[in-house]
Parts: C-alpha cells; sequence; structure tokens
C-alpha cells in the first residue's frame, strides 16, 4: 500500500524549531532587554543550520515583537513592557 502525503505526520520546519527554542529562552528571561542577541552565526554554529534558516528563525522572532534588528548592528531583545500581547 503506498503512503500519500495525508498519511504523514507534519514536521515542523526547522526555522520554526528554532524560533520557538529561541522565544522559550526570550520570554524566561535567558537574554538581558536591550542587549545583543547572539549572530547569525553563534545561532548557526548552535542549531547546526544554515545562515538563511537562522535568518529566517529570527525573522519569526521581529514579527513576535521579541527582538529588534538593525543592519550592522545585530539584533537586541525587545524589553517585555514593549512588546506586543
Amino acid at each position: 500500500m503506498s503512503e500519500t502525503s495525508g498519511d504523514r505526520p507534519r514536521r515542523v520546519p526547522p526555522y520554526m524549531e528554532a524560533a520557538r527554542e529561541l522565544a522559550d529562552e526570550i520570554r524566561a528571561g535567558r537574554y538581558d532587554d536591550g542587549t545583543s542577541f547572539p549572530s547569525e552565526t553563534q545561532l548557526t554554529a548552535r542549531f547546526g543550520m544554515a545562515r538563511m534558516t537562522v535568518r529566517r528563525a529570527l525573522g519569526v522572532l521581529q514579527e513576535a515583537g521579541l527582538i529588534t534588528t538593525r543592519w550592522g548592528k545585530g539584533s537586541a531583545v525587545v524589553p517585555p513592557d514593549q512588546r506586543p500581547n
């Protein structure tokens, strides 16, 4: 019997797994508010992912209002009182 795509469980994309883990760490206070967040290079090494995959994860965090990113400056954690609900 052949297996169709409807029979397989859906797998969470790697960038979403990384984003979820990093979001949990931010909410738990692992990173100080307003300070530098790990660089793309550091996160690439930590998660063993391609840089583009890490960028997608950072984009998810930015869209959620957990980090801000500035070209040439990197990313910083948004203080809890400035995050969207």
